[in-house]
């Protein structure tokens, strides 16, 4: 039988999924403790930053919060996890990523884990508690609330979609 050799650049930005979900849960765990659900805990430049406890029950924006709690388990839990799974099991086999998108990935896969987390363990749903002021943009005053968790998957998202398209550049210009 053939022993696996694992590549230590493949391993360590799994460093950055680990600080995403300490991060995470440790934030949750401190606005649970100090914040009524439900109530502003502290305001920031005005009313820009609101940091406040919501239970979101649903997925982003709270979609499908209204769902019977076997779907949500099921859509919002059990179909994540599968798919972040799959996720890692194409990141180990694949040699082609770049070290950012490799560190991108790990992100998203960190905040994904953070959440789930939260939707495996807690009854109330997911822990948001970071709320921004949008001035009107898309018709919103404030933007949906979000945590740590969220933010790690949207930056890691952004940089591996610029990653991407930065790849895909440089492959036309070297096949031209």
């Amino acid at each position: 039988m053939e022993k696996v050799k694992f590549d230590k650049k493949l391993l360590l930005p799994f460093a950055l999924t680990l600080f995403v979900i300490i991060a995470d849960q440790v934030t949750k765990c401190l606005i649970v403790k100090n914040i009524e659900l439900g109530t502003i805990g502290a305001t920031y430049f005005g009313d820009f930053l609101r940091i406040i406890h919501v239970a979101n029950k649903g997925v982003a924006f709270s979609m499908g919060s209204r769902l019977p709690l076997v779907l949500r388990r099921f859509c919002f839990g059990l179909v994540p996890l599968v798919v972040m799974i799959m996720v890692i099991c194409v990141y180990l086999r694949n040699k082609d990523f770049t070290q950012l998108q490799r560190w991108a990935i790990c992100g998203i896969v960190g905040g994904g884990f953070g959440n789930l987390i939260d939707r495996f363990f807690r009854e109330e749903g997911v822990v948001d508690f970071i709320d921004v002021k949008f001035y009107g943009l898309f018709g919103l005053e404030r933007w949906p609330v979000f945590n740590v968790a969220d933010m790690a998957v949207v930056i890691c998202g952004i940089l591996l979609v610029i990653s991407f398209i930065i790849s895909l550049k440089k492959e036309g210009k070297s096949n031209a």
